[in-house]
């Protein structure tokens, strides 16, 4: 193993270097992620982003949270509408991921979706979806660390491969694993 920054011998303690932010994103590329939508707001000011940094917290109370850049435009919008939707995507979905990506994005209104009974948008050909209220937010350096307690579920039913994240690039999982192997 080639460290891409060197690390202390053991039992020193001297002043280290910050950590350059590009070998950290390296390194932590090399953590597979599952690739979300989060998606917040009414019919009017409908707004998304692609996650990957989304993990369960808690069952009881049912707490999930997601890192939002302090500079995204999805930040104000989630802050009048309270609540947001985490959306797992499948690896058919690659397309939609990347849509909502970017620092100009899709238009909400121009993805297929629904809304759920307290009205927020859930997309309609996601794996499944969390909808969930605004618990907590906390600082998390040049992000935010949103936690929301889930408020409601659900899968699409149907059996699809869902979209991962890994070493900057979207995959899918080995179409080698038996489908009774994957849960």
């Amino acid at each position: 193993m080639i460290p891409i920054q060197p690390s202390p011998p053991h039992g020193r303690r001297h002043p280290q270097p910050p950590v350059d932010g590009r070998a950290l994103r390296t390194v932590c590329g090399s953590f597979a992620t599952g690739v979300t939508v989060i998606t917040t707001g009414g019919p009017e000011d409908g707004a998304a982003t692609t996650v990957n940094s989304f993990a369960s917290v808690s069952l009881a109370p049912p707490l999930v949270l997601f890192c939002l850049h302090r500079r995204s435009r999805l930040g104000p919008v989630l802050q009048r509408s309270r609540g947001f939707v985490v959306n797992f995507l499948t690896r058919s979905q690659e397309g939609l991921a990347w849509k909502f990506a970017g620092r100009e994005s899709a238009r909400l209104a121009e993805v297929p979706h629904h809304r759920s009974a307290s009205g927020l948008p859930v997309l309609t050909e996601a794996l499944a979806f969390l909808e969930c209220r605004l618990a907590e937010e906390y600082d998390g350096g040049d992000h935010a660390i949103v936690v929301g307690e889930v408020v409601a579920l659900g899968t699409s039913g149907g059996e699809a491969d869902p979209l991962v994240f890994y070493r900057g690039a979207m995959r899918a999982l080995d179409s080698d694993v038996p489908a009774s192997a994957r849960g």
